[in-house]
């Protein structure tokens, strides 16, 4: 295994990545051709993550828990992330699939804008002039390529599945997408280390 020209040698691999980016991976010998296909059928989704930062959580004074779930809106989901000590007020918000990349093509300054209309409507006029405002567009990030984890569409468990924790040789496959509980999350992915560490301990 090599990487900017150095090389490691081990006597076992785990590849702790999703299948889409573990399919950029070069290997000698080749993936077997099911493995191969999976990692070609298992697209990262497309979402936004955005921050939003106030002096205070005023929303906690207006009788309002800073979730929202909304399915016809941009910004289809909302979280109170205010730090414990509440030295500010954060709400973070998540603009995912066609609202992700719908909006992901808007000028930043535009998409801005919509995004702090949203949070408006649920929040009152406040929620319009935050004290800072950060996003993500993860789909472009080059060592994610999306989140919040690999999509299995229609076909691709019954088609592919068999591959997803099948060993390759010495390889072994990790990554919330390989996990049997919380797919998709952090919690997911430590258990699939936890899973294919074991694996390797035992082969």
């Amino acid at each position: 295994m090599t990487h900017d020209g150095g090389g490691v040698e081990a006597g076992r691999v785990i590849v702790a990545l999703p299948p889409t980016l573990a399919g950029r991976i070069r290997y000698s010998p080749a993936l077997p051709p099911l493995r191969d296909q999976l990692t070609q059928q298992v697209p990262m989704g497309y979402v936004t993550k955005v921050q939003i930062a106030y002096p205070e959580p005023f929303w906690r004074a207006e009788g309002l828990s800073g979730s929202v779930l909304s399915l016809d809106d941009e910004v289809s989901i909302m979280f109170d992330n205010s730090p414990p000590d509440l030295s500010c007020g954060v709400v973070l918000g998540f603009l995912e699939g066609r609202h992700g990349r719908r909006t992901g093509e808007l000028p930043p300054k535009e998409r801005r804008e919509l995004v702090l209309s949203v949070f408006a409507k649920f929040f009152g006029p406040r929620a319009a002039d935050p004290e800072e405002y950060v996003e993500r567009d993860w789909a472009a990030e080059e060592w994610s390529r999306g989140c919040y984890g690999g999509r299995f569409g229609t076909g691709v468990w019954t088609g592919y599945g068999e591959a997803l924790r099948k060993p390759v040789g010495r390889i072994r496959w990790a990554g919330t997408e390989t996990s049997e509980v919380w797919n998709g999350y952090m919690d997911g992915a430590v258990r699939s280390g936890g899973r294919a560490a074991q694996e390797v301990l035992t082969s």
